[in-house]
């Protein structure tokens, strides 16, 4: 486009806008249907697992889909992945509106998923092949803010459609709301100059999986999905079943949590271009995680009954802290990639975070039934530690600095990549 060609540093956030708004589309599906799991279980005649089960299914299909999904975007680009992943996903959403199966149901949310897993591996390579070392933090604060953004909105709108017009209206508004974002990533999405793409005759897969940064870093974030996918597929559950709140408060709970992430993911990210390093804040963060979430567990022991004031704002500081990280290990994941994959990266990187995701809710709906939620948030905290345990700050920035850029804007600006002494 010559609108582009004219002025990259402003058609950048263009892209940026683009691709945020296609995450969000995604993530109003991945994480939205939480704030509607009463209506799930109504509808499909689930347990409190099995409605976790099915959440979980998007996760899988997501899982299943990321790597190929990022391989495909390396060789030909994001526009032509995004668009075509959002309507996929957008006439999964119209079919599912037409279904009372839970069978039928559980496929195609695992479809919606795998369709819907184009966005997360294309958006986040434009914003490392627009945006020099120094300004990613930001511009990749901005894209994965969509995620807790749009899981806010579906909060705060879906469960009013859901008890006024029913559960298929809910699924038709999310289908619409897809191939709205399709349309305008065709219209804005391309490469900038000098992208590189992914070399032929080298299989990315095995330089994928021998690269012990990456499986590091994919280990740390799958652990710290743990505590985020506790709380975001689960916390209107649990403040409805358990403390006895009403479904509008327990959502709108969900809905100011959301928007507050989405706020920290920007702070998060302005802070690691700020400090020079994705690993230290990264760190801290899991460590904070880790202690809230072990309050949150002596808390539900002492708390007692609809006391949303006195548990409200710890769980909304609790998703926060398990949401806000996204963006750091994503970029990290992207920055340490060869040459021509950052994709394909990161989708190994986000493999591991939709591996927890999937397997997180039915697991933590079977705890709750067996041991009670106190045991949930403890278990949820003890794997932010542990996540904290695997973050090295030494190897992970020294793998940063042996990465070269992938265009010729964030060669410019490789200089600026992490140094290792300040990571």
């Amino acid at each position: 486009m010559s609108s582009a060609a004219a002025s990259p540093s402003r058609y950048r956030w263009v892209v940026l806008g683009a691709g945020t708004l296609a995450q969000a589309s995604t993530a109003a599906v991945f994480l939205g249907l939480a704030s509607v799991t009463p209506l799930l279980r109504e509808t499909y005649a689930l347990s409190v697992s099995g409605v976790g089960l099915l959440l979980g299914l998007i996760s899988a299909g997501i899982l299943l889909t990321l790597l190929p999904w990022g391989m495909l975007t390396d060789r030909v680009g994001e526009r032509p992945v995004i668009v075509a992943g959002l309507v996929g996903a957008a006439a999964s959403l119209g079919a599912l509106s037409l279904t009372t199966s839970a069978i039928a149901a559980a496929l195609l949310l695992l479809l919606a998923g795998a369709f819907g897993a184009s966005v997360n591996a294309a958006s986040g390579r434009a914003v490392l092949t627009w945006f020099p070392v120094r300004g990613r933090g930001v511009a990749m604060g901005v894209r994965q803010s969509a995620v807790p953004l749009g899981a806010a909105v579906a909060a705060a709108v879906l469960p009013g459609i859901g008890e006024t017009h029913g559960l298929p209206t809910v699924f038709r508004t999310l289908a619409a709301v897809c191939l709205l974002s399709a349309v305008l990533a065709a219209a804005t999405i391309h490469d900038p100059a000098g992208t590189v793409r992914r070399p032929a005759g080298r299989t990315p897969i095995s330089r994928m999986l021998g690269q012990r940064s990456l499986l590091r870093l994919s280990a740390a974030s799958g652990l710290l999905v743990v505590p985020q996918f506790t709380l975001g597929a689960l916390l209107v559950e649990y403040l409805h079943d358990d403390k006895t709140v009403a479904l509008t408060a327990a959502a709108a709970t969900l809905s100011v949590a959301q928007l507050a992430s989405a706020a920290g993911r920007l702070a998060v990210g302005a802070w690691s271009d700020r400090v020079g390093s994705r690993v230290r804040p990264l760190r801290t963060l899991g460590l904070c995680t880790a202690a809230c979430f072990l309050l949150i567990a002596v808390l539900d022991v002492v708390v007692s009954g609809p006391t949303l004031v006195v548990l409200a704002p710890v769980l909304v500081v609790g998703t926060v802290l398990a949401t806000c990280w996204n963006g750091l290990a994503f970029t990290l994941a992207g920055e340490i990639a060869p040459p021509g994959q950052a994709a394909a990266a990161m989708s190994v990187q986000n493999s591991a975070n939709y591996l927890a995701a999937t397997l997180t809710p039915a697991l933590a709906g079977a705890v709750a039934a067996g041991l009670g939620w106190a045991a949930v948030f403890a278990l949820a905290g003890v794997s932010a530690l542990g996540s904290a345990a695997l973050l090295h700050p030494r190897r992970l920035a020294r793998a940063v600095t042996r990465t070269p850029r992938y265009t010729r804007a964030s060669r410019k600006s490789s200089t600026e990549a992490g140094d290792p002494k300040r990571a």
